[in-house]
């Protein structure tokens, strides 16, 4: 059984499982520090809806956020809470913690030697709660990272039900799935979408969920009735 801190952060809400969470924590809050010491001194880089150049001297946290945001064209904000669940718990891998597991109001990186599952939350849609992602070991590090145009704080044009998206990277996984959610505004969009974010390098599998369609791409871990999940991505950020 995983033991999990909760802690709040200003508009984010955050779940850990480490035997190194206060670590965790502490590096969440150091990352959060310096993107806005970073946007201070540039404010387009929280405000930008498309892709920006950066500052020669720009921190490596809002250098891996602007990529990610250039791979899927938008802007790098939408990147933030994978790009720092990731960089917060390999903090605490490089400490010496055997597991990781960071969520990030929706997003998450997942370092762990055992099996891990992560449930799936749509809202009010029917199958809410019902299906999740079964992560097995050699599946891993990876981020699952989920954005709605129905429930949740995260800035969408589009309508998607739920749009949850698989990759290494913590902040390319967010990005495309702001992507993904802002690309689907009738079932109709569910299958260009899915081309759409799979072409992009580095994205593993995706899965979108719009009024009765699901649709699934790519190689996505073993997807299962929800029973008894590890936890359940809320889409909660930003």
């Amino acid at each position: 059984m995983r033991a999990w801190t909760v802690f709040q952060l200003k508009e984010a809400d955050l779940r850990i499982s480490s035997p190194k969470a206060d670590l965790v924590e502490a590096e969440v809050r150091r990352l959060r520090s310096v993107l806005e010491a970073y946007i201070d001194r540039q404010p387009a880089f929280k405000a930008a809806l498309v892709p920006i150049d950066l500052l020669d001297d720009a921190p490596p946290i809002a250098v891996a956020m602007a990529d990610a945001a250039r791979a899927c064209g938008v802007g790098p904000m939408a990147a933030v809470a994978g790009a720092v669940a990731q960089a917060a718990a390999e903090a605490a891998l490089a400490a010496g913690a055997g597991e990781a597991i960071v969520e990030n109001g929706g997003d998450t990186w997942i370092a762990s030697g055992s099996e891990v599952t992560v449930g799936l939350h749509t809202g009010e849609h029917p199958i809410s709660g019902r299906l999740a992602l079964r992560i097995f070991p050699d599946r891993l590090p990876l981020s699952v990272c989920s954005s709605s145009g129905r429930f949740g704080h995260s800035l969408s044009f589009g309508d998607c039900d739920l749009a949850t998206v698989v990759a290494k990277s913590g902040a390319l996984a967010d990005a495309a799935a702001t992507l993904a959610a802002n690309c689907v505004r009738t079932v109709d969009d569910a299958e260009p979408t899915l081309e759409r974010v799979m072409a992009i390098p580095g994205i593993v599998g995706l899965l979108i969920v719009k009024d009765d369609r699901v649709g699934v791409a790519g190689d996505l871990p073993q997807l299962v009735q929800c029973e008894d999940p590890d936890f359940a991505l809320k889409t909660r950020h930003r």
